[in-house]
């Protein structure tokens, strides 16, 4: 183990490494230890009781955040000509096709969401070995495949948020800032979790939610009781 530089040192006096918090506790200790010169984001890992290798027990979905996620969305829509307008009104930052479809395919991926019209996708699909990895692979699953691309805009500016279980069976998402609110990063938090817990596969036996982390960008995880987050 590396050696404890002098703020991690003054991090770990502040909170019982083998304690469980609830959710409410948990966000002042991760704002009491955060000492970030930037507006760290707040990040929970979720680690589900699923076997994600089957796909009666894959959990993804997106979730509107209620106070937003406190970060700068940059959206590429990809969309036939007569749909460019309506994107750049809509406050896309990237509108076009086979413009995107090339740099994509050249390995740019300086965005945050791709939004698509279902009638472009056999130009989108092949895009998927690069989009996929990185978690931008347009879905209709979750709101991203759709003609109705200005309310696809702006529920991705006001805060939606795409998550899915990884291999290991765990979720991860970025839910606020450390700038905000207690009050905000609790109701996001929750509104995050609960919904996570709403898409309990039914194939899922056992213990569905196996643990709940909470950290910033370089602090320590803090546990969470599962308990504390009430539907």
């Amino acid at each position: 183990m590396g050696k404890l530089t002098k703020k991690r040192k003054e991090a770990l006096a502040k909170f019982d490494e083998n304690a469980t918090y609830s959710l409410s506790d948990a966000i002042q200790v991760i704002k009491d230890i955060s000492h970030t010169k930037f507006d760290s984001s707040i990040d929970l890992d979720i680690r589900l009781g699923v076997d994600p290798r089957k796909a009666n027990q894959m959990v993804r979905g997106s979730v509107t955040l209620p106070h937003g996620s406190g970060k700068v969305v940059r959206v590429l829509v990809l969309c036939s000509p007569e749909k460019e307008e309506e994107a750049k009104a809509a406050g896309a930052d990237y509108v076009g096709l086979d413009e995107y479809v090339n740099k994509i395919k050249g390995g740019w991926t300086d965005i945050d969401v791709v939004i698509t019209t279902p009638n472009v996708m056999p130009k989108v699909g092949p895009l998927g070995r690069i989009l996929g990895p990185r978690g931008l692979m347009p879905n209709p699953k979750t709101g991203t495949v759709t003609m109705d691309v200005t309310k696809a805009i702006n529920d991705v500016k006001a805060g939606k948020i795409d998550f899915k279980v990884d291999k290991s069976g765990i979720i991860h998402a970025s839910v606020a800032k450390i700038s905000f609110d207690n009050s905000k990063i609790l109701d996001n938090a929750r509104e995050l979790i609960q919904n996570v817990i709403k898409l309990k596969p039914t194939a899922a036996k056992g213990t569905y939610i196996k643990s709940i982390y909470m950290s910033s960008t370089m602090s320590f995880g803090i546990l969470i009781d599962p308990k504390s987050v009430s539907l």
